[in-house]
């Protein structure tokens, strides 16, 4: 669900670069900020050390009593100047807050239960989604699979079956050209033959699909269609219950962790006649693509590859999902998104990623990591595919209360031409030297502002090759007959906001923190989730509402910049990632060439792996936006762009 942007070391680079939120927690943690909800920030200060645990459970009396210097501490945590007078007061009342916390984290809360509140990302005063009847995805004609042998599969013929689009794999199918369990037995050696490679298998759920693919050959030999995925094997990933397997969420410590109900989009597929064959990797509890035990620790895990390039990780947390489908391993898979865990893994792997608008695809049974943010969506080779999986998924449940009654009506024959669509004026410009806060270059030493420089021009030289590729897809717009309005961003430091996100995912993982069971976690550093949680603890419970507060203005903003547009273009990265994952709002990433041999190089494994992306041979992308519950216009000019673009068929060789 959440990558932070390409993974999470860059682009919490990229934050400290474009002055974001990495450099608003340095001034904070200089001014004495650290951090969570007061009374956690007394827990870790009555301990007299953050990484303390209870001596005795939850118990209140295995805490020293709150004192005037622990609130005089506290308070600068938080940023709030007390008088001793005031501290005194407080005492009592601090010392309570405590007591209440405590006896709240006696309670069973598992990661399935969600807060009361509700996020609803239509802005105050906006009309909401009107429920509407389910359609179609209304597509053009049958494709052809005339070129496609399916008589004694050889391995040409494999690589043409194992690579065809949903669409294609669909049209065999009914055609009776290839049966359901000759696809899934297919694509099962596939995932057992390349996962030693790219590692993104974390369980095969064979039996399960072998079962489902017969049952799929027996619809279709009676005449019995369910619809455009029927017999069609999909990928899962580890977040989604599946019944009967174990859902790891990625992590050591969850490897035998099992539900005994589908989660509901697995449901949905069933029922659309998909065949699931495997849950895939994710970055532990949806972070980057390290998953499983700690690196070196000699158990499962490890990090999930880019098919492009197997030396450079596949991006996350969707990391299984997008690696799997690059490598022709699956027809489908369900990724998911927080923080860009569909769009960056996407972009790396060059595959096709649709995030819908938060609420309007049921969470139900996949792990929640922030319930203000977390998105489930199709990841596919083209954008048709990605159509008719979103169209299988969506609506509510009856459970998942944040879920809309809007419609997603696509119809991917209709005139794109009048569609009104603006680009990111600014994200096209030439890239230029990003600048760094003075606060931050008078820490450094000289030997450190040196390799900070470094950084920045090989940082700067990937991205001006880079910006060759987002200027022609505005060419190839405009030679579409496409009228481009240049929009900006609301001028908004929506990365301000994002201690919402720090804040609920620990909630959604306390119990990690407070039973010190995150040292199991794949990742250990500043930017991984141990860290992360346990900063998080000290978020002042006022500051994190007053975060909300401002996201009501955020949304507003984001819904005027829509307000005249269908869809708006932008390159797949930087701040319309962190606005529009914030405020909800749906985004097509399409795949849009592969970068030359005049690349700047990749370079893997040396001390200061910058960038640790790209390099000549790897896919670059294109994303488009549109406002709320608009996901249907998105994906029309997503649809017709990838078509004229010619980057569909583009495929990594994996020998």
């Amino acid at each position: 669900m959440y990558d932070r942007g390409m993974t999470p070391k860059n682009l919490r680079f990229h934050q400290r670069m474009d002055a974001t939120r990495r450099r608003f927690l340095t001034v904070s943690a200089a001014a004495g900020v650290g951090g969570t909800l007061f009374p956690g920030a007394l827990l870790a200060l009555a301990t007299g050390s953050a990484s303390a645990q209870p001596a005795a459970g939850d118990d209140l009396h295995a805490w020293p009593a709150v004192t005037a210097q622990m609130i005089e501490s506290a308070a600068a945590i938080a940023a709030v100047k007390l008088t001793p007078e005031q501290i005194k007061m407080m005492l009592d009342g601090v010392a309570e807050q405590r007591s209440m916390a405590l006896e709240v984290r006696k309670l069973d809360l598992p990661n399935r239960v969600a807060p009361t509140a509700v996020f609803n990302p239509v802005p105050a005063g906006t009309p909401g989604p009107q429920a509407a009847a389910a359609r179609p995805v209304v597509v053009g004609p049958a494709p052809s699979v005339a070129g496609i042998s399916t008589a004694g599969i050889s391995a040409s013929e494999e690589e043409k079956i194992a690579f065809a689009t949903v669409r294609q794999l669909g049209e065999l199918l009914r055609l009776r050209k290839l049966r359901s369990v000759e696809l899934t037995r297919l694509y099962l050696g596939r995932l057992k033959r390349y996962d030693p490679m790219l590692h993104f298998v974390i369980t095969l759920t064979e039996e399960r699909a072998l079962g489902q693919a017969a049952a799929a050959d027996r619809a279709f030999a009676a005449g019995h269609v369910r619809g455009p995925l029927q017999g069609i094997p999909w990928g899962a990933k580890d977040l989604l219950a599946v019944k009967g397997y174990p859902t790891t969420w990625g992590a050591a410590g969850f490897e035998q962790q099992s539900f005994p109900e589908d989660a509901t989009v697995v449901k949905r597929l069933d029922a659309a006649g998909a065949v699931l064959v495997a849950k895939l990797s994710m970055g532990a509890l949806a972070m980057g693509d390290l998953w499983g035990y700690p690196q070196g620790s000699g158990k499962p895990g490890g990090r999930t590859r880019n098919p492009w390039n197997p030396k450079q990780g596949s991006s996350g947390s969707s990391a299984g999902s997008a690696s799997a489908t690059a490598a022709g391993c699956v027809g489908f898979a369900i990724g998911t998104e927080t923080l860009g865990s569909i769009s960056s893994p996407s972009t790396r792997c060059g595959v096709t990623g649709l995030r819908p608008s938060f609420g309007l695809v049921p969470r139900t049974g996949a792990m929640a990591l922030s319930w203000s943010m977390d998105k489930i969506g199709p990841i596919a080779r083209s954008v048709e595919d990605c159509a008719l999986v979103l169209n299988a998924i969506y609506g509510p449940d009856g459970y998942d209360q944040s879920v809309q009654p809007a419609p997603f009506h696509a119809d991917l024959t209709a005139s794109w031409e009048t569609l009104r669509v603006g680009y990111i004026a600014k994200a096209f410009a030439a890239p230029t030297l990003r600048p760094v806060a003075p606060e931050e270059a008078g820490k450094l030493s000289p030997a450190a502002q040196k390799k900070l420089e470094e950084r920045r021009s090989r940082d700067l030289a990937q991205r001006s090759y880079d910006h060759r590729y987002h200027a022609h897809t505005l060419e190839v717009l405009r030679g579409m007959g496409v009228k481009l309005t240049p929009v900006e961003l609301p001028g908004f430091h929506f990365s301000t906001l994002l201690n919402i996100l720090d804040a609920e995912s620990a909630a959604a993982f306390d119990d990690l923190t407070t039973s010190g069971r995150d040292a199991l976690l794949a990742g250990q550093e500043s930017d991984d989730w141990p860290n992360i949680f346990r900063a998080a603890r000290l978020i002042p419970a006022v500051d994190y509402i007053q975060a909300e507060r401002a996201r009501s203005l955020a949304l507003a903003a984001m819904h005027q910049l829509f307000a005249n547009l269908d869809v708006i273009v932008a390159p797949s990265d930087g701040e319309q990632l962190i606005a529009t994952n914030l405020c909800g709002q749906p985004a097509v990433i399409v795949p849009n060439g592969l970068r030359g041999p005049d690349a700047p190089p990749f370079a893997a494994g040396a001390e200061d792996p910058w960038p640790d992306y790209g390099g000549p041979g790897t896919p670059v992308s294109i994303t488009f936006l549109a406002p709320l519950y608009g996901d249907a216009k998105a994906v029309l000019l997503a649809h017709a762009y990838q078509q004229q673009a010619g980057f569909l068929t583009l495929h990594p060789r994996l020998g």
